[in-house]
């Protein structure tokens, strides 16, 4: 058996658009029963949300099918203390994945401070953080993503966000997201799957790809997104295939039927 950990940006839509045959690989792998989760950085949306912009798209998945840096950094907290608070910049999808997590919001004096992304940020909410740091809470990020894709160009990411309030606290902030080992193992045990029956498909070397390599599951990458071919050589590690779309790799693997010989 194997099972599949797919980023969503660049690999099942581009700027809300489809990129062409990636709704018919996830058609394929419910029809064959074959394990997968959307495995996203994105820790605004809840996964309720994620799922209606793919039903959008027409692809048509339940929640469960869904794992978001938000939902890693929330278990990875209460893992940590089960008892934890939190101080959160972020929206829906951090503060709902937190609560399901029985981590407590807490503007006083809280264990963490949580960064996620969201268009809310403002300068209010980095002093009241670098006070929080300051006085011991300790600094979390839900994904390093400097810069985030929407439909007019990019805007700041997570990363960036947090960038501001290690400059004024001289502290770092640990990142849950891609390519923590913590957040693709938490995936890959949600699936059920061993390391070896694990593919990851992204077209990010420096996320999905670089996690799927420190963690020696398979990976896969497509050239739908953020990456050329030509990029490769900049990389000290390399995938362990290459392919032009979602769509390309399915009929390479067999997944999805080769037109022709569904013709014959």
């Amino acid at each position: 058996m194997i099972g599949f950990l797919i980023d969503m940006d660049g690999v099942i839509y581009r700027g809300g658009v489809l990129i062409q045959g990636a709704d018919e690989f996830i058609n394929q792998l419910i029809v064959k029963d074959i394990p997968f989760r959307f495995m996203t950085n994105n820790s605004q949306r809840t996964r309720l949300d994620v799922v209606a912009k793919l039903g959008k798209l027409g692809i048509y998945v339940e929640e469960q099918h869904i794992f978001t840096c938000a939902m890693a950094t929330a278990r990875y907290l209460a893992s940590q203390d089960a008892k934890a608070t939190a101080f959160v910049i972020g929206e829906g999808g951090l503060l709902t994945a937190l609560h399901k997590c029985g981590i407590a919001i807490d503007d006083q004096s809280p264990d963490y401070v949580v960064i996620g992304e969201g268009r809310t940020f403002n300068l209010e909410q980095v002093e009241k953080a670098v006070e929080f740091v300051n006085r011991g809470a300790k600094l979390i990020s839900t994904n390093p993503d400097l810069s985030c894709p929407t439909s007019t160009g990019i805007r700041p990411g997570c990363g960036a966000m947090a960038a501001m309030i290690e400059a004024t606290t001289g502290r770092k902030a640990f990142s849950l997201g891609k390519p923590n080992p913590i957040m693709m193992r938490m995936v890959r045990k949600d699936l059920e799957l061993s390391t070896k029956e694990t593919v990851v498909i992204g077209d990010m070397m420096d996320t999905d790809i670089f996690g799927a390599v420190q963690l020696e599951y398979h990976s896969v990458l497509v050239l739908s997104g953020g990456t050329k071919k030509s990029d490769l050589s900049k990389f000290a590690f390399q995938p362990a295939e290459v392919h032009e779309s979602l769509a390309a790799y399915g009929r390479h693997a067999g997944i999805i039927p080769d037109a022709a010989m569904t013709l014959s």
